[in-house]
């Protein structure tokens, strides 16, 4: 069974940084991609951004670029989301997610999710 444990929310003032990690684990099969999905309170859901690993290539949504950076130590089995210049409209629910089985910025089509970790932008 897969499991996905997201790591490193918290509370953080405009401007400021934070790094999200997601540690995977009972992983059997191929896992083709790897994301972060946000979920903003009375918003839908956005994948910020995703990672290839067959290419290393990886994706952000606009409201992101240049802010964020996902990235992976394999060795480790982790994947994180690095967060700069967070705004508050960053503040919301952060999932890792694996096996993508469609597009990359449609939440709808990741199948393994992790429980998620909030975090929450203030001024």
């Amino acid at each position: 069974q897969v499991q996905l444990v997201e790591s490193g929310g918290g509370s953080v003032q405009i401007g400021g940084s934070l790094k999200l990690s997601c540690v995977v684990s009972g992983y059997s099969g191929y896992r083709n991609a790897m994301a972060w999905i946000r979920q903003a309170p009375e918003k839908e859901r956005e994948v910020v951004a995703a990672l290839y690993h067959r290419n290393g290539n990886s994706f952000y949504a606009d409201s992101v670029r240049g802010r964020f950076a996902i990235s992976q130590d394999s060795t480790k089995n982790t994947v994180y989301l690095q967060m700069n210049s967070l705004k508050p409209e960053d503040t919301a629910v952060y999932y890792c997610a694996a096996t993508l089985r469609g597009t990359w910025n449609r939440p709808g089509d990741w199948g393994d999710w992790g429980k998620g970790t909030l975090v929450t932008i203030s001024s």
